[in-house]
């Protein structure tokens, strides 16, 4: 078996402050999403992702390889924004095994008020934290790494 690559001096510091940063920044927008709308990030997400759909809609299975989450996790989440009234279900015409998820007017009531104290929040503790150099390196080396974990976990 193959001796492991340490990582060096300076890898070991981007990996943990790669780890706190995602950390502390998700702890952050949950708290301030769950305090001022009643919602966790991923059920904001949901509601991101309905409203830039043509028509406030997309088949659950779509909606879920956008988000990077598994088919069950997004079911329960789905469920819990249909019994808020801020999302709803309906059949695919075309297969009788989709199903697609639908913003409902609520939920575009919900997301208007609560996009300005997110968007605030998520300038507050990371965009206008950093230069902008320090934004296109990180947007760049990012989506250097999502970009190659989707094409190999694919």
């Amino acid at each position: 078996m193959d001796e492991p690559r340490w990582l060096n001096e300076n890898e070991m510091a981007a990996w943990r402050g790669f780890v706190a940063a995602t950390n502390l920044v998700a702890r952050h927008l949950e708290r301030q999403l769950k305090d001022d709308a009643g919602l966790s990030h991923t059920q904001y997400e949901i509601l991101v992702q309905l409203s830039a759909a043509p028509d406030g809609s997309l088949r659950m299975t779509d909606l879920a390889d956008r988000l990077i989450t598994s088919k069950s996790g997004l079911t329960y989440q789905i469920t819990q924004l249909e019994k808020a009234g801020l999302v709803g279900r309906r059949s695919c015409p075309s297969d009788v095994r989709g199903v697609f998820a639908e913003i409902t007017e609520e939920g575009w009531r919900v997301l208007r008020e609560a996009a300005p104290g997110h968007v605030a929040a998520v300038r507050a503790a990371l965009i206008d934290v950093l230069t902008p150099e320090q934004l296109t390196g990180l947007a760049d080396s990012l989506g250097t790494v999502s970009d190659r974990l989707r094409a190999t976990d694919g």
